[in-house]
């Protein structure tokens, strides 16, 4: 999955500082590969491919935003 091309704000406008986007894309190269090798790694050990994309959906569903307190969104 490609980087977005485009940071938005909950405003819409986009995210325009180098050093926020520079965190943003390094994080997402990051999260990208360690989700691809827990996949991979479930896959060669028998984990149900439908199973583990599921798994991998409800985690981040999950996430509570920091905006709301550490509530879900």
């Amino acid at each position: 999955m490609e980087k977005p091309r485009v940071w938005p704000q909950d405003d819409g406008d986009p995210i325009t500082c180098h050093e926020k986007l520079r965190v943003l894309e390094e994080n997402w190269q990051e999260v990208q590969d360690i989700m691809r090798d827990a996949f991979e790694d479930a896959m060669l050990m028998g984990v149900s491919e439908q199973f583990m994309r599921a798994r991998l959906k409800d985690m981040v569903d999950s996430l509570a935003s920091p905006k709301n307190g550490g509530q879900l969104a």
